[in-house]
Order: C-alpha cells, then structure tokens, then sequence
C-alpha cells in the first residue's frame, strides 16, 4: 500500500482530449491557437488511503478498549477516551472540531465534528460513522473500522491541502448502539435551512468485516453509482446492501430528505456460496462471527476489505465534492 503523498495527476476524460488537442496543435504550427484561455483546473484526484494508518487508529482504539472495561460504549469511559483520540488526530491537522453531547439511557453521550475550512457552506458533502461499541466488547469491526477510515480520509484532505468547491464536514457519532441516538439527536437539531445545505451523507458502518462482502447503498443513485464505479474500476463486483438497511446512522438523514449512501462488509448474515465464489471466504459462515462479541478485536480484521472500502471512502470524497 503506497502512502499518500502529492503527485502529479493523470490527465482523463475530457481534460485529456483538449491537452491532446493543444499538443497537436502545438507540434503542428508551434504555437496554440488563438492564444486561447487557460484550461479549466483538472480536478485532483483521490489519494489511495494508507490502510496502515487506519490500521494504526483500530490499534489505538483496542488498546482504549482494554484500559477501560473491555469498551468503547456511550457514556463509558472508552468512548470518551476514543473522542478524544479521533477530536486531538483533527484538530493538529486544522480542523474546526465542535463536540455536540445529548443524553440518552441516563448517560451523557457525545457526536464529535469536524469542518474542514473552506468550500461552499451553501454545499455541504458530510461523511459519516458512529463511535460507539457495544458493552461487550472494543467494537474493533463495528465500528472502529468505519471510524478509523473517516479519520484517514479526513487526515488525507489535510495531508493534500484539499479544496473543493463543496464545504467537507466529517462526523463520529455516539450511541448507535442504543438506536442511532446520536446521528438522530444531530438532524433533529438541524434547522431546515441546516438540513437543506447537506448536498449528501456517507455512511461507513463494519466495512473490514473477517469474512467479507462487498456491500453498496441504493439510497440515492448519484452516490451509489460513486461507490460502483470505484469497484468496478479495481474489478470487485458489489451487492445492494440490505442487512442494514435502515440500521445505521444513514437512517435519519435520509428521513430528513437528505441524499445518502455508504459501504458495508456484512455482519450476522450468512455467505452463501454464490458470494464466496464472487468475493471469496467461507460460505455457510457469517461475514463477522464476532458482531457484537468480545472477539471483535483487531484480530478480526480483514485486511483487503478494510484497504478497499478505504480507498472507496476516499474516492467518493474526493469525487462528490468537486
């Protein structure tokens, strides 16, 4: 895995034709045509998402976990130890971090933000995934793994300088577990013209699953044929994804009329044989044997999945906001 660092971009789609045609044209007369404007800024691409740095944000949520009762659950003291890692990672690398607390079981919980400068506030493309384990285990699956790749990617915008015309907005939530409490407590206290900048929300929920499958959400269709096409192109075939439909913090976004989609690897749900000879593993097994178990630890990773959905996080960032 090649660690993110700038680079000159390859020139595709139409940006290549009209290069190529200026290049014609210079080799032909020497010199371009009409002394016509510059051309329109090609847009950046995607970095490839260091699967070692999201790998190292599951190490330092495992060991948050065992310092503090076995969890990461709302209102414990491993959530809040895992805030503080994702909101101090933030905001060395000049984020706006804003941490929103709600209350919920007699816990006080918490959603942490963050807002990287710049882009349209009137175009707010929001990428997504909740914090919170269970109380029987780290929750190193579910969720550290879409936590950690929200994290990379947010650090790879500030890594590249990143400027898109739409404004980027990342969050953690807390509570998902008892309910999506947090993401819903966040939409709730939204004002209509707050809901209404909210050009999309990207969900990433259990997306390094041990047994893996490739999962895609058909909320909206702009969005989904994003993910799509970021799979076709490594060659990885996907499915509609449904175990979750409606389970995750996606839920009331899309409630509020806002477009979502996201990525998910599986969780109880059994592989058939059809998906693993598509995608590999072990049919007649789960995607995670340890949903919501004390195994769900950094040994219950699958590394592929983990680096693919990464780059797909990146890519559908990268691509949505320009």
């Amino acid at each position: 895995m090649k660690l993110s660092v700038p680079v000159t971009v390859p020139v595709t789609g139409r940006a290549a034709v009209a290069v190529a045609v200026a290049v014609a044209t210079l080799f032909t007369t020497g010199s371009i045509a009409g002394a016509a404007p510059a051309a329109e800024p090609v847009a950046a691409a995607a970095p490839d998402l260091p699967v070692a740095g999201v790998k190292a944000h599951l190490t330092q949520f495992q060991s948050i976990a065992a310092a503090n009762g076995g969890n990461r659950a709302h209102g414990r003291a491993g959530y809040t130890a895992s805030l503080n890692y994702v909101k101090g990672k933030l905001d060395a690398a000049g984020f706006t971090t804003t941490v929103q607390s709600f209350t919920s079981g007699g816990r006080t919980g918490y959603n942490l933000i963050a807002d990287w400068p710049g882009g349209d506030t009137d175009q707010v493309l929001m990428a997504g995934s909740h914090l919170d384990s269970v109380s029987s285990g780290p929750g190193i699956n579910d969720n550290g793994t879409g936590s950690a790749a929200v994290l990379e990617a947010a650090l790879a915008v500030s890594r590249a300088g990143y400027q898109p015309t739409k404004h980027l907005r990342f969050a953690w939530w807390g509570a998902e577990e008892l309910g999506l409490v947090g993401s819903r407590y966040y939409v709730n206290n939204l004002s209509a013209a707050g809901r209404a900048r909210i050009s999309g929300y990207l969900n990433f929920d259990m997306i390094g699953s041990p047994n893996p499958g490739y999962f895609v959400y058909d909320d909206d269709p702009t969005i989904e044929q994003t993910f799509k096409d970021y799979f076709a192109g490594i060659g990885v075939a996907t499915e509609i994804e449904t175990e979750g439909d409606g389970r995750s913090d996606h839920a009331p976004f899309k409630s509020a009329g806002v477009p979502v989609g996201g990525l998910f690897t599986g969780a109880s749900r059994t592989k058939t044989a059809a998906q693993a000879a598509k995608w590999g593993g072990t049919s007649g097994q789960a995607f995670d044997r340890c949903y919501h178990s004390s195994c769900d630890t950094t040994s219950n990773i699958n590394d592929t999945a983990l680096d693919r959905n990464g780059d797909a996080l990146a890519y559908a960032v990268w691509e949505l906001s320009e």
